[in-house]
């Protein structure tokens, strides 16, 4: 299993990432982290982007499901029932069972999904592990609390090589 923290491409927020974009790397299931990456963790329900974005996503036939460490599920399951998409809760990222539970229930293999998370430890490093294109957002909200913005500090020179990366593509 591959152990990298270098994410294959970095956006500033999931709506820079058009299903455009995506099919074009060859993506049919795209999955998410929920906090900071598709919402703040402070918003209780999905706002009218994200139901936008989501359904540019499946008009251009790319699934979209959540994949999340919380502890609670009440907030994925009501957040994703809004939506009217499918979620691996308790997850366990970065290990691998997530990955692997979320790609057998979409019917998907790895060479066609890729994870948009904000998380190098979890989301970039799961991702990695799982083989699945490793997308990465900045935090949506920012980061909240000392621990949040003591890992994204960490995390700067990961996305600086992956953006220089990304440029000379």
């Amino acid at each position: 299993m591959p152990f990298s923290l270098i994410p294959d491409r970095l956006y500033d927020r999931y709506t820079d990432l058009t299903p455009q974009t995506l099919s074009r790397l060859g993506v049919r299931l795209l999955l998410c982290d929920l906090d900071y990456t598709l919402a703040p963790r402070s918003a209780a329900r999905p706002d009218e982007t994200l139901h936008q974005w989501l359904a540019a996503c499946r008009a251009a036939g790319i699934s979209v499901a959540v994949l999340s460490n919380n502890r609670s599920s009440r907030r994925v399951e009501t957040f994703c029932g809004e939506l009217g998409i499918s979620y691996v809760g308790h997850a366990g990222k970065p290990r691998t069972g997530g990955y692997r539970r979320a790609m057998e229930q979409a019917g998907e293999t790895a060479a066609h999904t890729a994870m948009l998370g904000d998380k190098l430890l979890t989301d970039v490093l799961g991702a990695r592990r799982s083989g699945v294109l490793a997308l990465m957002v900045e935090p949506l909200g920012g980061p909240v609390g000392t621990w949040n913005r003591v890992l994204h500090l960490l995390q700067r020179p990961f996305k600086w090589i992956a953006r220089r990366r990304c440029r000379k593509k």
